[in-house]
């Protein structure tokens, strides 16, 4: 299986967003509750343990990541069912991301926006957060998990062609 990128990058003031889309059929708040409650986030990014509040600052295993690592995770913004931002820093560099939910007629649109100062990383980065939001539709729809493998070299080309 090769799942098709779908990934796109946008210039901002301050550098370029990557921005990736998926759709589910089920409320923003059922939606919300999957990027959000620990036992959930657990099914396809990993669980998060501290005390979650805009200001405050989490850790989230990553655990389908090498090594399974536990890493600092500051909450930006909070805004139930609609908003949340989030950053960390790690050995790969530092993280600014938004996930945006919007419903429409029994629909539900999440948009990750990954804030980037520089498109160097995105050969790499891009086809993590496509497999990442695919293990999330397939944590929502009891699907089978899919192969990193599928993603990455995979994506390369099409992620360095949007830099």
């Amino acid at each position: 299986m090769t799942p098709e990128p779908t990934g796109q990058l946008v210039a901002t003031p301050t550098g370029h967003d990557l921005i990736l889309t998926r759709a589910y059929r089920a409320s923003a708040d059922d939606v919300w509750a999957s990027v959000t409650e620990p036992e959930r986030t657990a099914r396809w990014f990993g669980p998060w343990r501290g005390q979650a509040a805009p200001g405050r600052t989490i850790e989230v295993q990553m655990l389908f990541e090498e090594s399974a690592p536990w890493c600092p995770l500051r909450i930006e913004a909070c805004e139930p069912p609609r908003r949340l931002a989030v950053s960390m820093e790690d050995d790969a560099g530092s993280w600014k991301l938004e996930l945006l939910l919007t419903e429409t007629g029994g629909t539900t649109e999440l948009r990750l926006v990954h804030h980037l100062t520089s498109p160097d990383q995105l050969a790499e980065t891009g086809p993590g957060w496509e497999y990442y939001l695919d293990m999330l539709t397939a944590a929502r729809n009891r699907g089978p998990q899919p192969d990193f493998q599928d993603y990455y070299p995979a994506q390369k080309a099409y992620f360095e062609s949007l830099a």
